[in-house]
């Protein structure tokens, strides 16, 4: 008992010790007085950011000006790949090219704003994964357009009421989008793919309710099959409601825990859906990332009235119906082949005319002005009862 005694005198004295110790206090002076020498360095560079920023949109005002008297477009996917590469070329750390890609996004969104304003069209509701992809790839700077459906977007594109238009093409999990293919039949000729990007799709769980009471939860069916082993592991019991979309089933949550609240009942309800729509309609996230497969991405088009001009790494993609006769479409690949033209996509749908009729859809690795692809387009057209060219445009190398 004595030495436990001892013990615990020495261990107060030692305290006592520290506590008295003028050096400790040195030292937390003397890291006070750096971390304000490093605040104001930051402050002044903040200074300069912003004169340099404000410098290059006034460059941006003369820019505008010029094009107000030709046909140049605003926003031109070409230059964008340009400004994009030669930034992230620049960059030598530490930020991570993610990070200053983002900046350069915002930059050019900014930029928009200031030369004309612009209206992106997507398919809704608001919170939508396409809305989410949208800003993502346009920013926050511009005018975004709810327009609830594939179709819609690319009538109101035709129409010329909204400048672009974005649109799911492909998931990596669920294949191609039927509802783009068909509108791009419709609309060829007419409507152009302007350009693409990749977007990463981030299934987030939605609840303002605690992790236990969560009991039933809502979302589109598909997205319920993408993330079935996550649910069948945390929620076994849970009623799974499928609702017409992503942004709907949020809407629907936070209006059953309000009413659960109003009764004095604890609220129970969540929703799968982006981190945006939670953001939008103020239900938090509890769990992010559920997806079964954490490498969920969405290929988008983004569609215009204009044309894209060659930036030397760029896809094209065909629509076309072969002749009825046999091989003819073992023919129309090999005029792609024959010209060393790579074929990165390749998807069919029904023609629409006639039963066992299909129209077949492929990307192809370089511009519709290349030599090589004009020529396997030629020799691809003496198998075809029909073929267009959908667009040409940049080949998205980065996940957004």
């Amino acid at each position: 008992m004595a030495k436990k005694s001892a013990k615990k005198i020495t261990t107060k004295k030692t305290a006592k010790e520290g506590a008295s110790n003028p050096r400790s206090g040195s030292e937390s002076a003397q890291a006070s007085q750096a971390l304000e020498m490093y605040r104001k360095k930051i402050d002044r560079l903040d200074q300069k950011l912003v004169d340099v920023l404000n410098e290059r949109a006034r460059l941006v005002v003369e820019v505008g000006e010029l094009k107000r008297g030709s046909d140049t477009p605003i926003y031109a996917p070409h230059r964008e790949a340009q400004v994009l590469e030669k930034a992230l070329d620049r960059n030598e750390g530490p930020l991570p090219d993610r990070t200053i890609e983002g900046i350069y996004r915002e930059l050019m969104s900014g930029s928009f704003a200031i030369e004309r304003p612009l209206r992106i069209g997507y398919l809704g509701p608001a919170g939508s994964y396409s809305h989410q992809a949208s800003v993502k790839q346009f920013g926050s700077s511009v005018d975004y357009e709810d327009l609830q459906m594939i179709a819609g977007v690319f009538t109101e594109v035709r129409r010329g009421h909204v400048n672009y238009g974005l649109v799911p093409i492909e998931n990596s999990i669920g294949g191609g989008i039927t509802e783009t293919l068909d509108a791009l039949a419709h609309n060829a000729g007419h409507v152009h793919v302007y350009a693409e990007a990749q977007i990463a799709i981030r299934h987030m769980l939605l609840t303002n309710a605690k992790p236990h009471d969560v009991r039933r939860i809502h979302s589109k069916p598909e997205v319920f099959a993408q993330c079935r082993n996550w649910l069948t592991t945390q929620y076994p019991n849970a009623e799974l409601i499928p609702d017409a979309s992503t942004s709907q089933s949020v809407k629907t949550a936070v209006k059953e825990n309000q009413l659960a609240i109003e009764i004095g009942a604890d609220p129970g309800s969540a929703a799968i859906a982006s981190e945006l729509a939670g953001e939008l309609y103020g239900l938090p996230v509890l769990f992010a990332n559920i997806a079964d497969n954490p490498d969920n991405i969405t290929r988008f088009y983004i569609i215009s009235k204009e044309k894209a001009l060659s930036t030397g790494d760029d896809k094209t993609s065909i629509m076309f119906a072969t002749e009825d006769k046999p091989g003819a479409l073992v023919e129309v690949l090999q005029a792609f082949h024959s010209e060393g033209v790579n074929l990165s996509h390749i998807d069919k749908r029904p023609s629409g005319r006639e039963n066992w009729s299909y129209a077949f859809y492929i990307d192809a690795l370089g511009h519709r002005d290349d030599g090589a692809m004009k020529r396997a387009i030629k020799g691809a057209k003496g198998h075809c009862k029909e073929l267009q060219v959908l667009g040409s445009y940049p080949r998205s190398k980065r996940i957004l």
